[in-house]
C-alpha cells in the first residue's frame, strides 16, 4: 500500500505539467485535471496519515474483535445446542426407564393379582371345605342323638310296655309280644 501512495505521489508533479498544450499522451486525462490532482492528493495525504496513526489497525482491529466476538458467540451457541441435545437425550432415556418401569410395575402387579387371587380361591375351598366337615360332623351328631333318642323312647316305651303285660295276668304271651317290638324298634 505504501509502495502504491509512493508511485501515486511521485507522479503527481507529471500531472501537473501535463497538459493538452505541452503534446499530453504520458499521463492519463483523469490526473490531468488541477483540481483533481489536488483531491487525490489531499486523499493520499489523509490516507498515509490515517496509517501512520495506526487507524486501519484500529479499524481492522475493531473488526476482528466484532468478528472474534461473533465466533465466539457461535461457539456458545454450539455448546448451549449441544447441551441441549444431551439433556433432551437424557429426559428420553429417562422417558423409556419409566415407561420400562411402568410395565414392570403393571405386570408385577398382574402377577401379584393371579397369585392373590389363586390363594383366595384356595383358602375359600379349604374355609368350605372345614365348614363342609364341621356341617357333616354335626350332622352325624345329630343322627348320633336321633338315633340314640330313638332307642331311649323305644326302651321307654317297652319298658312300659313290659311293666303293663308284668302286671297282667298273662304276662310270659305278652313279654315276648314286647321283645318282638323292641327288637323291631332297634332295627
Amino acid at each position: 500500500m505504501v509502495r502504491v501512495l509512493l508511485l501515486l505521489f511521485a507522479s503527481t508533479p507529471i500531472a501537473f505539467a501535463a497538459d493538452e498544450s505541452h503534446g499530453g499522451g504520458i499521463v492519463p486525462e483523469w490526473l490531468s485535471h488541477g483540481d483533481t490532482n489536488t483531491a487525490f492528493l489531499a486523499m493520499a495525504t489523509f490516507l498515509l496519515i490515517v496509517w501512520r496513526a495506526g487507524g486501519f489497525k484500529l479499524i481492522t482491529g475493531a473488526l476482528d474483535n466484532r468478528a472474534n466476538a461473533i465466533q465466539a458467540q457461535l461457539e456458545e451457541a454450539k455448546d448451549l445446542r449441544e447441551a441441549a441435545a444431551k439433556l433432551l437425550a437424557e429426559a428420553e432415556r429417562r422417558q423409556r426407564e419409566a415407561d420400562e418401569e411402568a410395565k414392570a410395575i403393571v405386570t408385577q402387579a398382574k402377577k401379584d393379582a393371579e397369585i392373590f387371587r389363586k390363594e383366595a380361591r384356595k383358602s375359600l375351598e379349604q374355609r368350605l371345605a372345614r365348614r363342609e366337615a364341621i356341617a357333616e360332623a354335626r350332622i352325624k351328631q345329630a343322627e348320633t342323638d336321633a338315633a340314640a333318642e330313638v332307642r331311649r323312647a323305644a326302651a321307654d316305651t317297652a319298658t312300659r310296655a313290659a311293666e303293663q303285660i308284668l302286671s297282667s295276668a298273662d304276662s310270659t304271651d305278652h313279654f315276648e309280644s314286647a321283645a318282638a317290638q323292641i327288637e323291631k324298634a332297634l332295627n
